[in-house]
């Protein structure tokens, strides 16, 4: 039978465990348009070497990645790929790459006067 300190123990080294293995599978910052496929595939969570090289690929042959959101062209990568490794995906520098659906739209107030100042402009 378990006394309450034995108990105790075995869960805080259950709870221990298990916070260091779902650490192992958080995805790391890595830059999509600059890494090999190696690279990306130990980046990124749910990727593997066979959608890594599909990636490198896929940017070989269209140019950068310009959102995170590009990356669900890649065959095999879905939109839930993506977002659940958002926060990992680099496109240049040190910070998150920015989705379409993270871009706040214009205000209308900003809209015309964006319009107003180019009908200002002198050719």
């Amino acid at each position: 039978m378990f006394s309450r300190h034995v108990f105790s123990r075995l869960a805080a080294a259950v709870a221990v465990s298990l916070a260091l293995s779902l650490s192992a599978f958080a995805a790391t910052p890595v830059n999509i348009n600059k890494a090999d496929a190696t690279t990306i595939a130990k980046s990124l969570d749910g990727i593997g070497k066979a959608k890594a090289t599909a990636i490198v690929a896929y940017r070989d042959e269209h140019g950068p990645f310009k959102s995170a959101n590009d990356l669900a062209q890649v065959k095999g990568i879905g939109q839930s790929l993506v977002d659940r490794n958002h926060d990992a995906i680099l496109l240049s520098g040190g910070t998150p790459a920015a989705s379409a659906k993270d871009a706040a739209p214009m205000p209308a107030k900003h809209k015309k006067a964006a319009k107003d100042a180019a009908a200002k402009v002198v050719h």
